[in-house]
């Protein structure tokens, strides 16, 4: 016998459909509907509410083998299936994270293509792999950000038991694996949940209604987001989450979620015996999300932090549009680099107000921040989706690459992004419905069109060649100066890995020069010195010492480092240099 339960506090009567029999249901107090069944393991089953003979997929759904509009399948993986029973895990915090998108990462785009590459992220040198959003959602193909059904494995990437093998393999390497979950809103293609109880509130986010969090009956719906997460990290064997755009879970209640939620992923590792991370997105610049619980914080893991890739970016790549308008300025970068936020309680030219609060240094380690010169929201949402390799020098990127992964931060690589590569990341859809599909496509060329970009010129989400276009090119990985970039990562990663100096998590011992008219930058840790020229033109930098990386051809004397334009040396100095002319504040 099989226990099938559902909560549906709206409707009057539910029944479970399973392989096409119906089964009346017994609804408890609490609005939970059950009943014993003799089932498959494998049974196709669902829900009817009320009169209506649709029969809707379990909210819970381990399963979707036909798409998020039909009937759900029982699932549990195979006695053996699992092989990584000496994976220890580890925290992300100091580690190096590579995101990838699981359909555009490989040709064949599933999990099992994926694993193909594993090796090669091995020999790259990072730790985790972050993947973007692999719950069910509407369609083939798309970012995965318009999940419906949070429970179940996108079926098109190998379904449930394609992702058991993904994280075999990854752990037999040694590498995390974080999932990227989407709970502040749910995708327009087969989003049910409403049926069944009141899963959205009244409000509104920027992708539609929001999750029901904190108004009437929001307690079963706070359960069926945590009891989502820690799934994924219990029966899937993740390592964590990253939870996209926390700032979107408007909750008032007095215990934040995220703190309810970090709060039993603590516990769950405490039972598992291994580490497990929450990593938040937030562009609050708050730094509750990862001050710990004793403190008074939420106590995430870690957090996203866009004001180190704004500053890293604009100081390099010289735009100044949108939200880069306060950023560009090497005292800025170095602010930013020094003090975790640029924007921490000052005035926000972007926002039109003053945004953020200042980091705690002396309590709260770098580690607790990712930086990164690059993520899917970087390059995806822009209008053409063009990655900064298409637009800046392979000096400019290594530049970028030595400021990120030099930090003291916990570093974050987009895939593709250590060999430069040349493929562009657009916003891609693949809705079945016609008027969605429509809806899409006007929609994005409209957005753009208001910022001035020619409507015909944004790719069209719906085409099957925007997603083609996205998929990464692993021929030109050896190609001439993609070949170097991707050698100077690996041996950034390695050198993280290796200098204590740099694996120091504290920002207060950390020390910046800078020099803004001649643009260049100076990252002191400990003995080691990470000097990068912006130029383009060759700069005598006051720091002296032993190469041990560079991008171009340093040349070392007594009292300087030429470096020539749009080029980068790590050396371990001889002595502390003296002659900055603006030197941030310790």
């Amino acid at each position: 016998m099989a226990e099938f339960a559902v909560w549906a506090p709206r409707p009057d009567r539910v029944r479970l459909d399973v392989d096409g029999t119906l089964y009346p249901m017994n609804r408890a107090d609490d609005g939970w509907w059950r009943t014993d069944v003799e089932a498959r393991p494998d049974a196709r089953y669902g829900f009817v509410l009320d009169d209506d003979p649709k029969v809707l997929p379990d909210p819970r759904s381990p399963r979707q083998p036909d798409g998020v509009h039909d009937r759900s399948q029982l699932w549990q993986p195979a006695p053996d299936a699992w092989t990584d029973h000496d994976w220890q895990g580890r925290s992300i915090e100091g580690r190096v994270i590579y995101e990838l998108h699981v359909g555009t990462f490989t040709p064949g785009g599933t999990f099992d293509s994926a694993i193909e590459k594993l090796d090669y992220l091995v020999d790259l040198g990072v730790d985790f792999v972050e993947l973007m959003p692999v719950n069910a959602f509407g369609g083939t193909h798309g970012w995965g950000y318009d999940g419906v059904l949070w429970y179940a494995v996108h079926e098109p990437y190998g379904g449930p038991d394609g992702l058991v093998r993904l994280i075999n393999a990854c752990h037999q390497r040694c590498l995390g694996v974080l999932i990227d979950a989407v709970f502040n809103h749910l995708g327009p293609s087969g989003n049910y949940l409403s049926r069944f109880g009141p899963y959205l509130s009244s409000g509104s986010n920027p992708w539609g209604e929001s999750i029901n969090i904190s108004d009437a009956d929001a307690d079963e719906v706070r359960r069926y987001i945590i009891d989502c997460a820690l799934r994924w990290m219990r029966d899937f064997h993740t390592d964590g989450l990253r939870l996209d755009a926390v700032h979107a879970l408007v909750d008032t209640t007095a215990i934040h979620i995220l703190e309810e939620l970090a709060a039993e992923t603590d516990a769950l590792a405490e039972q598992l015996g291994r580490p497990l991370s929450l990593i938040a997105e937030s562009d609050l610049n708050d730094p509750r999300l990862i001050t710990p619980r004793d403190r008074g914080g939420y106590g995430m893991t870690a957090q996203w932090d866009d004001d180190i890739h704004h500053a890293i970016h604009a100081a390099v790549a010289g735009e100044r549009q949108g939200y880069y308008v306060d950023f560009g300025s090497l005292e800025t970068l170095a602010q930013t680099l020094k003090h975790g936020y640029f924007h921490a309680g000052m005035y926000s030219s972007f926002r039109h107000r003053r945004h953020g609060r200042p980091l705690d240094t002396a309590s709260i380690p770098a580690t607790r921040l990712l930086a990164y010169t690059l993520t899917h929201d970087q390059v995806g949402n822009r209008a053409v989706g063009d990655r900064p390799s298409q637009n800046l020098s392979f000096g400019q990127l290594a530049v970028k690459a030595a400021l990120a992964l030099g930090s003291p931060y916990t570093g974050m690589l987009f895939m593709g992004e250590e060999w430069g590569s040349s493929s562009p990341f657009q916003f891609f859809s693949s809705h079945p419905e016609p008027e969605l599909a429509r809806a899409t496509t006007e929609g994005r060329k409209r957005e753009f069109a208001e910022h001035g970009w020619d409507a015909d010129e944004i790719p069209d989400p719906q085409d099957p060649a925007t997603f083609e276009r996205s998929k990464l090119n692993w021929d030109e990985i050896d190609d001439g100066e993609h070949g170097w970039l991707r050698q100077t990562y690996r041996q950034l990663i390695a050198l993280r890995h290796n200098e204590p100096d740099l694996a120091d998590p504290w920002l207060d011992p950390m020390r910046v020069d800078f020099d803004e008219d001649a643009r260049w930058i100076v990252m002191h840790r400990g003995s080691l010195a990470v000097a990068c020229n912006l130029g383009t033109e060759a700069v005598e930098v006051p720091v002296t010492g032993e190469v041990v990386l560079a991008w171009g051809e340093p040349k070392v004397d007594a009292k300087a480092t030429r470096l020539t334009g749009h080029s980068f040396a790590i050396l371990r100095t001889v002595k502390s240099p003296s002659t900055a002319k603006l030197p941030v504040d310790n």
